[in-house]
């Protein structure tokens, strides 16, 4: 199933994406929420009536009423509030090639455990506009990821069991402000301004059985689902990215079993994947630059469209838009 969130009459509404139609949720069920975050909070009850719902649709059973063009809504985050964000850093190929081009040797400890940092879950927004602020535009860049819901409570998750505990997956583009990133982790305490303006998810939240014909085997070593899922980032219409999620080194099970250690997860938290090979423009602009001394770099630009593609979970595409204030943090330096 492929559930959507859109605006309707400025209210949130939560929708089955079917055969390029958006069905209300209290179409496929009268006591179904309109409201993905209390659709998460009761999902074993609430999936298998939508489910049954949908299944009615496909089979002409119910008779819906009228249904929604999904290409004729604006469309939000599939969750519009997540109860928090993470985000990890389960690529090897991208780490080990971002650390190469600056110099560095692969740090061993990426094979030991997975990491991963908190987000702004209120930077969260779904496909469209992104608001940058000066400061962005110096060295402002995309990374290509997916991302998972949770969907139950849990704390002290085994990766063993951690896959029950995934809603759906979904894209992710990890929006990062690569000067500020840059200038700030010199104090060693994390991303921060460098991350927190915009993390844009969508455009729909693709439910595990629909990925089944996708899943493969996890790494050598490691547990949890994985899935064999082209990841592509086009901006303006040229590619720029091409990976797949099952290049994923750690498995999002593994993930959630060390974020929930000693730690409460929770219905709605948004727990990404890290960046995919290739998957920005700090990594494409370091190789490019490390093999070719005239290479130019590239960054995102005000007015550029910014598509990123994930085999089975859809096109999440947003433009860079510049607010109107001309406030610069970076100007407000004291030395």
């Amino acid at each position: 199933m492929k559930l959507v969130t859109y605006l309707n009459d400025g209210q949130e509404q939560l929708a089955a994406l079917h055969n390029g139609l958006l069905y209300h949720t209290d179409q496929l069920h009268p006591d179904l929420p309109n409201s993905m975050n209390l659709f998460l909070n009761y999902w074993d009850d609430y999936l298998p009536a939508a489910r049954a719902g949908l299944h009615g649709i496909e089979t002409g059973r119910l008779l819906p009423g009228r249904a929604v063009p999904a290409d004729a809504v604006p469309y939000l985050a599939p969750v519009p509030f997540p109860a928090s964000c993470r985000d990890g850093y389960a690529f090897r190929q991208h780490v080990e090639a971002a650390r190469r081009n600056r110099g560095a040797d692969m740090i061993p400890e990426f094979d030991q455990y997975p990491i991963f940092y908190f987000t702004n879950h209120h930077g969260i927004v779904g496909p469209g506009p992104v608001r940058c602020m000066p400061d962005h535009f110096e060295k402002l860049d995309f990374e290509l990821e997916v991302a998972i819901v949770i969907c139950r409570h849990g704390r002290n998750i085994r990766a063993e069991e951690a896959d029950a505990y995934i809603g759906g997956l979904l894209i992710m583009n990890d929006l990062s402000a690569r000067r500020l990133q840059m200038e700030e982790m010199l104090l060693n305490l994390g991303p921060a301004k460098g991350k927190d303006f915009a993390t844009a998810i969508g455009p729909w939240l693709v439910t595990l059985d629909e990925l089944e014909p996708f899943e493969i085997p996890a790494k050598e070593g490691h547990v949890g689902k994985n899935w064999n899922l082209r990841m592509q980032c086009r901006v303006n219409g040229v590619q720029v990215s091409d990976g797949n999620v099952g290049d994923m080194d750690w498995t999002f099970a593994e993930i959630i079993e060390r974020a929930s250690y000693g730690v409460d997860l929770y219905p709605g938290d948004v727990i990404g994947s890290g960046t995919v090979g290739t998957g920005c423009f700090l990594e494409l602009n370091g190789t490019g630059k490390r093999t070719n001394p005239d290479y130019q770099e590239q960054w995102l630009q005000e007015g550029d469209v910014v598509e990123l593609e994930v085999e089975g979970l859809g096109i999440l595409r947003n433009e860079i838009v510049k607010e109107e204030d001309d406030f610069s943090i970076l100007g407000r330096k004291k030395l």
